[in-house]
């Protein structure tokens, strides 16, 4: 007794100083310098405007401070020079990519092959990297012959430009007249200090640009009080704070609709007469409130402007981008708040721990027919979507999230047999309608969307599968069952597979990059590179305590990546279009998002005034299981990963223009029953600034602070600058709508950067 009791203690002390030290290591340390040096290509001796550039081969036996800058043969090897980057442990060539621009304007990208010192024959802290002249996006047809312009980027931040020739020196191409690395710079100023309080009461996280990029990332939009309470705290006190705090807000709980029949009965909306002509109480808001997402789009708009835990919240909605359910299909909105706890329950969890809760989730059992697959007659498509979409893809990736390929063909990561297989583990599980313990949220007459799906052993299939495949694997096999003569046996042998199943798709070596990719391209950046990828995937691999798939440690890798971090980010191609949701929301809470009065808090009714639905965003009615888009989405035209592109057409970039019209020079305005209170921004700062000074300087320098942390260009300075200045000076508020509205529909606002 007395050993067991001290073996007990002892459990109890290691566990206690394991999670100790957990905690120590995040606070103790130092939140990341976010201003990486920008990456200087190196220029020829001969020619300033000319990239140093030698064949691969020739490096190690030609001095490369003598080479002669001539052009490269398509598809061959050869060596730039780089300096001013500080590599960490473990980074190389995949954090680096190399663009090239024609005379037409068209961009190609050449890959990185390798990464070397090259110190021994430059000078110290420069690296050769080899290059192939070869588009690897393959988009457009192989560049013209002749001079290329070639940039490198690094972690968001662009080198300038500097010519290389291509197949032979000349051409029409046209160096640039300023330095290419400068562009996207902006233009900083000091006369705003929304996002710089007194230096003298802060002592925490001092670089405002940054900031406020976090912000966009981790949360549904800056505040000032957001920003007080990191410039105090730093990052990752506050991200330690976020994975603690309560959700959702206390004064914002969860819609809380009871279960009603799968058909909206006679009564609703009206009429009372009930059973037999005996009068009922039913809501006039019956159909609204039950058999539409009304409640739930609410409720989750207002959480966005109002709520506390905004890291979870914003995890819950990347999670529920992958894990994609459909009020387009899906009757009742509390079918849809039950699936959206899971996400939120796990979105700071561990994500196998989320695969079987939404595995038995009686919301995505019916989108996905799981609840409808039996031994009989299995459906397969939760099976498939479960592999495809929500955990490995269609394709074997490495750890840094590029494809693996066979005789440059991509490997499948699954074939129609494993499907077949996994699509019979997943057979018997319907939705939980017998009375007991295990179904204590039944309704009578309505489908139980509360509890957790429940097996019926009759319907499970017993035979012997054949799972996913992969080196390391001791889950790919299934024996049948040979002792399933009872419903307790089958139970067991049923529940077993189905961990084991689930366990076999999460050890699977794709699954860290495939996941952390997404998450990286929902938060912080469209088309990140592969070692981005890879440190996020290292950390979903192995949190540093051995666990794999722990979400707080994926979330804080994301977060914290130097290539998400920096007050400026140079490079074009980096960052993401702003998703319709988050343009509202990161616009509305920059503003003091409030009622249409101005006298409470929003209703967050937005899609009772359809400014989502021409977005084609509207919340909890993804069109498809493939999300609103998705995460392979190429630009038309271009060579750039950009998923949120998917939804932009004529039509719904009208509909951006005409949301910040409305919210910036009107409201949502009450609408009974469905917009009790309406929604507005506060512009009378924006108003009083534009008051104070006629010059209208200090108004553009606020926005420019505010909503693009300091990267407006001069030239769409200048030109808003006119817009607000051919306003009279004694009309301020027509000023600061002026000019609020054309920063808010800039394409360099509407792109997050």
């Amino acid at each position: 007794m007395i050993r067991t009791r001290s073996r007990t203690a002892l459990r109890i002390i290691t566990g206690f100083l394991a999670t100790s030290l957990l905690i120590i290591s995040i606070y103790a340390q130092q939140d990341p310098d976010p201003n990486s040096p920008t990456p200087v290509l190196i220029p020829d001796s001969s020619s300033s405007n000319r990239v140093l550039a030698v064949a691969a081969l020739r490096f190690g036996r030609t001095n490369p401070k003598r080479a002669v800058p001539d052009a490269f043969a398509p598809n061959s090897k050869l060596m730039i020079f780089i300096s001013n980057v500080d590599l960490m442990e473990g980074e190389g060539a995949n954090a680096f990519r190399v663009y090239a621009v024609d005379a037409d304007g068209r961009e190609y990208r050449f890959p990185v092959l390798d990464i070397q010192p090259a110190s021994e024959r430059l000078a110290p802290g420069t690296y050769a990297l080899t290059i192939r002249l070869h588009d690897e996006i393959g988009f457009f047809d192989p560049p013209p012959i002749g001079d290329l312009l070639v940039r490198v980027s690094w972690r968001g931040l662009t080198s300038d430009r500097l010519r290389l020739g291509y197949g032979k020196t000349g051409g029409n191409v046209k160096d640039d007249a300023q330095p290419y690395s400068s562009l996207y710079k902006g233009q900083a100023t000091a006369t705003n200090n929304f996002f710089e309080p007194p230096t003298n009461d802060y002592v925490g996280y001092r670089w405002s640009g940054d900031r406020s990029r976090f912000f966009e990332q981790a949360t549904f939009g800056p505040t000032s009080l957001l920003d007080s309470r990191i410039r105090r705290i730093g990052l990752r006190t506050y991200l330690a704070e976020q994975f603690a705090a309560p959700y959702p807000s206390f004064n914002n709980p969860y819609p809380n609709q009871p279960l009603r029949p799968g058909t909206a009965p006679s009564d609703c909306d009206g009429d009372n007469s009930g059973l037999n002509g005996n009068p009922i109480d039913v809501p006039l808001t019956c159909n609204r409130d039950t058999y539409s997402m009304y409640p739930i789009q609410a409720w989750f708009m207002r959480e966005s402007f109002y709520g506390d835990n905004q890291l979870r919240h914003r995890v819950a909605w990347a999670l529920s981008q992958i894990w994609v359910t459909s009020g387009v299909d899906i009757q009742q909105s509390r079918h849809m708040v039950e699936y959206h706890k899971i996400l939120s329950r796990n979105a700071f969890g561990n994500y196998r721990t989320l695969m079987r809760e939404m595995s038995l989730s009686p919301t995505m059992g019916d989108y996905l027919d799981m609840a409808r697959s039996t031994r009989n007659n299995p459906n397969e498509n939760y099976a498939r979507e479960l592999m495809q979409l929500f955990t490995v893809g269609l394709f074997m990736l490495n750890q840094d999230g590029t494809q693996q390929t066979s005789g440059g063909n991509p490997i499948p990561t699954y074939d129609q047999n494993v499907v077949n297989n996994l699509t019979r583990v997943l057979t018997g599980w319907s939705f939980c309608q017998t009375a007991g313990a295990n179904c204590p949220n039944i309704v009578l007459g309505s489908v139980n969307f509360i509890d957790p799906m429940l097996l019926n052993t009759n319907n499970h299939d017993v035979t012997a599968k054949t799972l996913l495949s992969y080196p390391g694997s001791t889950t790919t096999n299934i024996a049948a069952c040979a002792n399933c003569t009872n419903a307790t046996n089958t139970a067991a042998y049923a529940n077993a597979s189905l961990d084991q199943a689930l366990d076999n798709i999460f050890n699977h070596p794709t699954l860290g990059p495939y996941i952390s990719k997404i998450l990286i391209q929902q938060m912080v950046t469209s088309d990140p590179t592969p070692a981005y990828v890879a440190r996020v995937a290292d950390a979903f691999n192995n949190n540093g305590f051995g666990v794999r798939g722990d979400m707080t440690a994926v979330i804080r890798a994301v977060l914290l990546d130097p290539e998400a971090r920096g007050d400026v980010k140079t490079d074009p191609n980096y960052g993401k279009l702003r998703e319709p949701v988050q343009l509202a929301t990161n616009l509305l809470r920059i503003f003091n998002v409030r009622s249409a009065n101005g006298n409470a808090q929003s209703d967050g009714a937005f899609n009772r005034s359809s400014e989502f639905n021409g977005m084609s965003q509207s919340p909890f009615r993804s069109p498809t299981v493939f999300n609103y888009y998705q995460p392979g989405y190429i630009i038309p035209n271009t060579s750039l990963l950009g998923p949120e592109f998917g939804l932009m057409t004529t039509s719904t970039s009208i509909q951006r223009a005409n949301f910040v019209n409305r919210m910036v020079f009107s409201t949502i305005s009450i609408n009974l029953p469905d917009i009790p209170d309406g929604t507005s921004i506060d512009l009378s700062e924006l108003q009083s600034i534009a008051a104070t000074d006629t010059s209208g300087n200090f108004l553009l320098d606020t926005l420019n602070q505010r909503m693009m942390h300091g990267t407006m260009s001069p030239t769409m300075r200048a030109s808003i600058l006119t817009a607000v200045t051919n306003i009279v000076s004694s009309n301020a508020l027509a000023r600061a709508q002026q000019a609020l509205y054309l920063v808010a529909t800039s394409s360099q606002y509407q792109v997050q950067r």
